[in-house]
């Protein structure tokens, strides 16, 4: 029997998913549970497992394409878990294109959909592909109508047109891809498939850039007092385990700041035409990542100690390098920080993490001389400064509302006592 296998809905709400990588060739025996796929959505990757025992016949989804939650995906024969995969048929049609014209059996996937499955078919009239096959067919110049489709129903897609471009064309393909891929690369050059993480944090930069029109306010802050107090958790946190940043500080005042300028923790909801103020503050901290950059969320920032903050932090930016935070964890923030003080940088104008209000630019920490006021005059003294960079979306807040934001995390930040009262 051969099973169709569905997209299931990997997170609460999802709606689509990318085919970042398959794990098996079309052909290969698996086990139950085996990994099959690792696809992404909300830039969490998860590993797609075989439901059954089996023979994968076919897949009906490429790498960096984007499927919605119960689209099958790929077609798995159970009854022949150990027999070799068979060879193409006559004409050059694969085992593929042969599973897209056979009738089978559906079963359920993760996300309990189910449903009868007809023979592919080829369609009348105007041909289905789908709108990379359609764009690949126009640049190898290949007529659609002539291309068998693997996809479900007989829809064209991309792998068709190639392989009927491979097939038929000869010479006059070979001129026209050097078409399509541009003008002659040099020796040096790579070219890299634009998917997966990448993909994704280019369609939430785009989305951000084009929709919220930014403004940035820039503060410096001298942070010489809270430099000694994180020096004296820093030992406190080793003795349970905890590494202490400065993070956990800047967290902390934040969340301060935003309960006392509610207008910069939330976001709009247009279809209501209301500008949403959350209860909770929620901060997205960016996260450098092998893959890129991913935000996953530390919840109820306003209820938890400096300490708590950052265990929590620890261990939830160990799980994001490492690739295993789970989707959830990367939705419903309400203010988001970006930190690159580690590596460098005096100041940026970062991007608002759609759909929050604000984003906080954290900067890389200075020494020099600075003028310091006692009661017995001015003195100047080697102090540590560090420059923090507010981008707010200026529909639902000024620029007023956004320097007072920085004026009160100053305050709080060169007084670290007050993150305890």
């Amino acid at each position: 029997m051969t099973l169709e296998f569905k997209l299931p809905d990997i997170g609460e709400g999802t709606a689509e998913g990318e085919i970042v990588k398959w794990l098996v060739s079309v052909g290969d025996t698996v086990a139950e549970h085996q990994p099959v796929v690792e696809v992404m959505t909300d830039k969490a990757t998860v590993e797609i497992p075989a439901p059954a025992p089996g023979r994968i016949v076919s897949f009906l989804a490429e790498e960096g394409e984007t499927v919605p939650v119960g689209s099958v995906i790929f077609h798995l024969d159970t009854d022949s878990a150990g027999d070799p995969a068979p060879a193409e048929a006559a004409g050059g049609e694969s085992a593929r294109t042969q599973a897209a014209h056979t009738p089978v059996a559906v079963v359920a996937g993760p996300s309990g959909d189910s449903g009868v499955v007809a023979p592919a078919r080829k369609p009348t009239g105007r041909t289905l592909a789908v709108p990379s096959a359609r764009r690949v067919a126009r640049e190898l110049g290949v007529d659609l109508s002539q291309v068998v489709g693997s996809g479900r129903n007989g829809i064209v897609r991309r792998v068709d047109v190639e392989q009927m471009a491979k097939a038929g064309a000869g010479e006059q393909v070979a001129q026209s891809c050097a078409t399509a891929s541009g003008a002659a690369s040099g020796a040096g050059d790579q070219r890299i498939p634009f998917r997966g993480v990448r993909r994704k944090i280019a369609e939430a930069m785009s989305r951000s850039v084009y929709t919220i029109p930014h403004f940035t306010v820039v503060e410096e802050v001298d942070i010489t007092d809270l430099v000694t107090v994180r020096t004296k958790a820093k030992a406190l946190g080793e003795e349970q385990g905890i590494k202490v940043t400065f993070m956990p500080f800047i967290m902390k005042a934040v969340a301060l700041g935003l309960a006392r300028h509610p207008m910069l923790n939330g976001h709009l909801d247009e279809e209501a035409g209301e500008i949403v103020q959350r209860g909770d503050v929620n901060l997205g901290i960016a996260t450098d990542t092998p893959n890129g950059l991913i935000v996953p969320v530390v919840r109820g920032v306003q209820s938890q100690t400096v300490m708590q903050l950052a265990g929590q932090l620890g261990e939830l930016a160990e799980r994001t390098r490492a690739g295993r935070v789970k989707a959830e964890e990367l939705r419903d923030s309400t203010f988001s920080i970006t930190n690159a003080g580690a590596i460098g940088g005096t100041l940026a104008t970062p991007i608002i993490n759609f759909p929050d209000i604000a984003i906080l630019g954290v900067h890389r920490i200075v020494k020099r001389p600075g003028v310091v006021e006692t009661p017995e005059g001015d003195k100047i003294e080697v102090r540590q400064y560090m420059n923090f960079s507010l981008s707010v979306d200026h529909r639902l807040a000024d620029g007023a509302d956004g320097a007072r934001f920085l004026a009160y995390l100053r305050q709080l930040l060169e007084a670290p006592g007050l993150l305890a009262l």
